[in-house]
């Protein structure tokens, strides 16, 4: 496969301008697409729709924006010249930081100008959508005014993630283009050598395993912590601290849901959510503080906040301290870390390229494992068990119906049945289900470490995104990441950080409500009452447990895989 570099020149873009043209897709074809869902005629009839349906637009100028990993690098330095070349629509696709991404989008939401064409934003995002009415609903648009650009080979019901992106009223507002679980990952290679299985049961009186819960986990990170294997100093957690909209993703992204924060419910917990927002029978937000009959500040939450901090000083490098997400991310793939609990897929591919070599076999193989992650003291059957993110295409409503219109036909092409097995190859994050039952992945999946296992597998219906609780992402989203920035910071207590945290969530529903800006759909606050009325009734919120560190517990990594099976 040619760099992308390489493929611009085979194109013609570093030579002169844009043309439209289907020897530019079938020189597309031939550099770049080695293995498709699709036989190579279809790939060319899906090429001829893109061109045909572009010649309104060639010579537009479209600009379009993700976060930046692994996929959208692909899609930026690789599909978006050639979706220029084949349809001489000039794409510019930003690659900016997560929280950057959702600031343009809430500016503008906010100022109506257009901004971006089209956004690929967090599924997190469809509360927001849905009550704001300011994004497109894509069902609409698909039948409507986007009827004449929608590609008749889209297939949405290959889309694995569309439950995510979908309302409660059954409109889709956004359209996956990649998606990705938190889970647990670790060192097999460690977790199996015979004498440190030996002297873990040794000291702990139980087999050294994949954590059950956090107890085990506990352990295990005081296990490794400090000991030297192949001469290098391990520590027997990875996470990050710095004060920085990464932070807050960190919390809300089901690591409070996973220490038994909110109700049972799948993908999200009702009336109580993982941010812990209640809401009522309508769907309408009624509180976040437990006087209200939120979470956000209940012993379940602050025993989350507290493990996090107590195992980033004890079992941690003191760097990560200091680290955002994107940072932290390639961390483990050094080689000194042996486990960590929330760990995105996302960074599979910086476990698997020719950088980590500390964590691969000669043959290729890796010496980690992923599996899912462990639950805290607090969690009870049938909560949610971890994160998915699907950054999926948003158009927004303030977009003018030709620029939406052309940002639709490169959202289509990047998701297309012809580039997604590909684009999953570099990027490791799956969208489409015939791209995972493609045979190139039965072939590469022992290098990948239980990806391709967990994506074939009905568990990863289990792991879900932020649901409608949360009415307004971007004003929420920036509370999190400056309140428990204060916990981590040792600014405040974990307790005085979520008291405080609740509180301006509950300010911002309040005035939602006052505006009356999201109709029938908005906040519709509760009265305050005594925290111990909430505590009483049955679900979430909870009072303290007399034990937050019940019996440890581990299970072999062969008997998850069959369980997955």
């Amino acid at each position: 496969m040619k760099s992308s570099t390489a493929l611009a020149v085979t194109l013609g873009l570093l030579a002169g301008p844009a043309f439209a043209d289907m020897d530019a897709a079938k020189k597309f074809l031939d550099e770049e697409i080695e293995r498709s869902a699709l036989s190579r005629e279809e790939q060319e009839a899906e090429m001829q729709f893109f061109l045909d349906a572009a010649e309104p637009f060639k010579g537009m100028d479209i600009k379009v924006v993700s976060e930046t990993i692994t996929t959208h690098e692909y899609e930026a330095n690789v599909l978006a010249p050639a979706f220029t070349a084949i349809t001489g629509i000039n794409i510019t696709h930003d690659l900016i930081g997560e929280g950057d991404v959702v600031e343009k989008l809430q500016t503008q939401m906010q100022s109506g100008e257009n901004i971006y064409d089209a956004y690929i934003n967090d599924s997190d995002l469809i509360g927001t959508h849905w009550r704001y009415k300011q994004a497109r609903s894509l069902t609409d648009w698909m039948a409507n005014e986007g009827k004449d650009v929608t590609n008749p080979g889209l297939d949405l019901d290959d889309y694995i993630g569309l439950d995510f992106t979908t309302s409660p009223d059954g409109e889709l507002y956004q359209l996956p283009d990649q998606q990705f679980a938190n889970l647990y990952w670790f060192r097999q290679d460690w977790f199996t050598d015979p004498e440190l299985m030996a002297e873990f049961k040794e000291k702990y009186g139980y087999e050294l395993g994949v954590p059950v819960n956090w107890s085990a986990y506990e352990d295990i990170a005081e296990f490794f912590t400090g000991r030297t294997i192949d001469g290098v100093e391990v520590f027997g957690n990875m996470d990050y601290g710095k004060k920085d909209p990464s932070l807050g993703w960190r919390y809300t992204d089901a690591w409070m849901s996973m220490a038994g924060m909110g109700d049972v419910g799948e993908p999200n917990g009702l009336p109580v959510d993982e941010w812990g927002i209640r809401v009522n029978e309508n769907s309408q937000p009624v509180g976040s503080c437990v006087t209200r009959g939120g979470a956000t500040n209940d012993a379940a939450a602050v025993y989350a906040i507290s493990k996090s901090i107590e195992w980033l000083e004890k079992y941690t490098p003191p760097a990560a301290a200091g680290m955002t997400f994107g940072e932290a991310g390639p961390v483990p793939a050094q080689g000194a870390i042996a486990q960590q609990m929330f760990w995105y897929t996302a960074f599979t591919a910086d476990m698997v390229n020719e950088n980590a070599t500390a964590v691969l076999n000669d043959d290729g193989t890796p010496k980690w494992r992923m599996a899912p992650s462990p639950h805290g003291a607090y969690w009870k059957d049938g909560q949610k068990v971890g994160y998915q993110d699907v950054g999926s295409w948003t158009l927004m409503e303030s977009t003018p119906v030709d620029r939406a219109k052309a940002a639709w036909l490169y959202a289509q092409f990047v998701t297309s049945k012809t580039v997604d097995v590909e684009k999953a190859h570099a990027g490791l994050t799956f969208i489409r289900e015939s791209t995972i039952q493609h045979e190139s992945f039965t072939e590469r999946a022992p290098k990948l470490g239980g990806l391709v296992e967990f994506y074939r597998s009905p568990a990863r219906t289990a792991w879900s995104p932020t649901g409608t609780n949360v009415p307004d992402y971007p004003k929420l989203a920036q509370l999190w990441w400056q309140n428990i920035g204060d916990a981590m910071s040792g600014a405040k207590t974990p307790q005085e950080a979520l008291d405080s945290l609740c509180a301006e969530q509950e300010k911002v529903m309040e005035r939602l409500e006052r505006a009356g800006v999201q109709g029938d759909l908005g906040p519709k606050m509760n009265e305050e009452q005594e925290a111990s009325y909430w505590l009483e009734q049955p679900g979430s919120p909870v009072a303290k447990l007399d034990n937050e560190d019940p019996e440890p517990e581990t299970i072999s990594y062969e008997e998850l895989i069959k369980s997955w099976q």
